[in-house]
């Protein structure tokens, strides 16, 4: 059996970076067997209550200090880190909602900018972030291959089902998922689609505090919820079985069984099946 060990750390940042790097150096700090921890989204600072300008006078170049003590972490630990901050860009005053994978060496091996900005819900994420332009790449992690997407991205099948299609074997997403009616609900909706229509696992951190739902979760290939962290701050783990993805794959062959040259030529009719 081919197994993975995931830690998830569920909390909720505020404007003060430091203590948010704080938060999630403790709470890392309970790891015990993770080979591949996820913290969320907004995991430096998020911007509610602030403008445009201030969000950006907090982000940070990928350079930056927060990043930097993010890979000191994931060497300390011997861990890959995954999660998304907001990173500076050069279209002030808006910034990059970035994703980013840190090796068990402390390096940084992968970026991903959020392509889907949240406004609905009278929101406008928009109004902050740039938008990134092309998915993530698929990461082979060596017993693993894995992509990255952020939260609203959750909303578009499409991308999941290319990066599928691309040989990704688990999604991993960081996410602020903000609350409200339903809105619990659909997460746990939408993540079980996103897992069970590509045969994946799907792995979400959430942050969790009176403006978003917490509720970080993995799922199935065959969309059964193996956890849900509930609310609160804290870390916990899962081995997962890889060997199951072969097995949904087989048993319910989709990427195998679509007809894309009839509903999506344009689109998608260039991707193979791997």
């Amino acid at each position: 059996m081919r197994e993975l060990t995931i830690g998830i750390v569920q909390f909720g940042a505020t404007q003060d970076k430091k203590e948010n790097l704080e938060k999630i150096k403790k709470l890392i700090g309970r790891r015990k067997y993770a080979e591949i921890v996820v913290i969320p989204e907004y995991s430096n600072y998020h911007f509610v209550g602030l403008s445009p300008e201030k969000s950006y006078e907090l982000a940070e170049p990928l350079e930056g200090s927060f990043i930097t003590s993010l890979q000191e972490i994931a060497l300390s630990h011997k861990i890959y880190l995954i999660g998304a901050f907001l990173e500076k860009s050069s279209f002030y005053p808006k910034v990059y909602n970035t994703a980013f994978l840190i090796s068990p060496e402390g390096k940084l091996i992968g970026t991903y900018r959020k392509i889907h900005l949240f406004d609905a819900y009278n929101y406008k994420e928009s109004d902050y972030v740039v938008a990134g332009n092309e998915p993530s790449k698929v990461y082979d992690i060596g017993k693993v291959k894995i992509a990255l997407s952020v939260c609203f991205d959750l909303r578009f099948p499409e991308l999941y089902r290319v990066l599928a299609l691309e040989g990704a074997e688990v999604f991993i997403m960081p996410t602020a998922w903000y609350s409200g009616p339903l809105k619990e609900e659909t997460l746990s909706l939408l993540t079980r689609a996103r897992a069970v229509e590509n045969t994946s696992y799907m792995v979400v951190a959430c942050q969790f505090n009176k403006t978003f739902t917490g509720r970080s979760s993995v799922i199935d290939p065959f969309g059964t919820v193996l956890t849900d962290l509930s609310i609160g701050e804290k870390y916990s783990e899962i081995s997962i079985d890889l060997d199951l993805v072969e097995e949904a794959r087989k048993t319910i062959p989709v990427l195998f069984l679509r007809k894309p040259e009839i509903y999506c030529p344009k689109i998608c009719g260039h991707y193979r099946v791997l």
